[in-house]
């Protein structure tokens, strides 16, 4: 039988946004609660590995951060959510700090506040902040340990089914449970597993990212700017079979690695923006210069023999155990890689406070569309989730108490 619940603000997923969103909204007032798909713990969020952006080296500023994404996004991203995000940037390491995240620092001092800090793809300067290769899994499990420290709600294996606006916000049906909340912010994330999978291709996410939340949204009336805008992870694992979807960190590059086609020739700058790598695979495979798996799969060669191996052990150490579990040494010898379905750039329309085109209505996280454009740089997802989380959280709680 199902029970009625209420509350100031529902929150829709238990990812790194979700979570932000909630602990902000229960620290500004609210009585909040969490309704997840699965178990708390299960999202997407905890899978990312590379690392958050924030420009805290001398060399650097929010400004450059801003330009680098507006290059990076080939002039389609919303630039006032873009001077959000890096504005917001170094505020956001500093909470995430104080929520117990531990991020790598470098053993002598630098100019970089201490942080050790890599160059990613499509960046003009070094300001990806890293917990070593599980920056993902660092920061959901502090915003989770916050959560949970709490007193809000966690509705587990609670899918949301459907939406209503009402007369005093909006009522969701969540698995058994009926609730009705003064706002509700959506933090569910995207729908790439669910694409991969109906492409028969794979894919990085988690498998409860299948989009149904983003049409439960636009079908009440929500706007949203380009869905269509998939995409691919340049470095997917591709052999041993157990690696394959895996997303090999793009840090690889970042510390040297090179990716090489059949006859062991660079045919790619390593550091350019996502779409131009996984592009420039696809033709070099396409053009008869790639090399296939043992099961018959395309890919290339990822040389990251050149590393240096004291880098590798500081920032790669979780990729090296998986590879080297396989009988792989990735410093010793090249991987095998090929991109794979990873992360929807578009999503609903959202204004700076996270407030989506529904009054009452907040999205945050892959759910949300602009602040990337039509392609996202490496390090800003976990950003994104943690800047517009926030936001959301506090705008929602703020909006429940009018």
């Amino acid at each position: 039988m199902a029970d009625r619940l209420s509350f100031d603000v529902l929150v829709i997923g238990s990812g790194a946004s979700g979570l932000a969103a909630a602990v902000s909204a229960e620290r500004a007032g609210a009585r909040v609660a969490i309704a997840t798909k699965g178990s708390l713990q299960a999202c997407n969020s905890a899978k990312a590995q590379g690392g958050i952006q924030s420009s805290l080296g001398e060399d650097d500023s929010p400004e450059q951060h801003a330009e680098d994404i507006w290059k990076s996004s080939h002039e389609t991203a919303d630039m006032r959510l873009v001077e959000v995000l890096t504005t917001d940037a170094p505020s956001a390491i500093h909470w995430l700090e104080e929520l117990g995240v531990a991020f790598t620092k470098e053993s002598s001092v630098n100019g970089n506040g201490g942080y050790r800090l890599a160059r990613c793809g499509g960046a003009s300067r070094k300001r990806l902040l890293q917990v070593g290769d599980r920056t993902g899994h660092a920061i959901t499990k502090g915003l989770r340990d916050a959560w949970e420290a709490g007193t809000g709600t966690t509705l587990a294996s609670s899918p949301l089914i459907n939406l209503e606006h009402t007369e005093n916000g909006w009522r969701a049906w969540c698995g058994r449970h009926t609730v009705d909340a003064s706002t509700i912010v959506l933090a569910a994330g995207g729908r790439c597993f669910k694409e991969a999978t109906e492409r028969g291709e794979l894919s990085t996410n988690h498998p409860n990212a299948t989009g149904e939340v983003t049409l439960l949204a636009v079908d009440a009336g929500a706007e949203a700017r380009d869905l269509d805008a998939l995409q691919y992870h340049p470095n997917g694992g591709a052999w041993p079979e157990n690696m394959q979807g895996y997303s090999i960190p793009e840090t690889t590059r970042a510390y040297g690695a090179v990716l090489l086609n059949a006859d062991r020739e660079e045919f790619t700058d390593p550091l350019a923006p996502r779409d131009v790598v996984s592009r420039a695979i696809f033709d070099e495979v396409a053009k008869g210069k790639g090399v296939e798996t043992p099961d018959g799969r395309p890919a290339v060669l990822l040389d990251t023999t050149r590393i240096p191996k004291a880098d590798a052990e500081v920032s790669l150490p979780y990729m090296l155990r998986r590879y080297r579990a396989a009988d792989i040494d990735p410093l010793s010898e090249s991987i095998l890689t090929y991109p794979v379905l990873h992360y929807q750039n578009g999503g609903l329309v959202i204004d700076t406070h996270a407030e989506t085109t529904l009054e009452g209505m907040y999205a945050c996280g892959e759910i949300a569309g602009g602040t990337h454009g039509r392609n996202r740089m490496m390090g800003n997802s976990l950003l994104e989730c943690v800047v517009f989380g926030r936001r959301a959280g506090r705008a929602a709680a703020e909006k429940a108490r009018s």
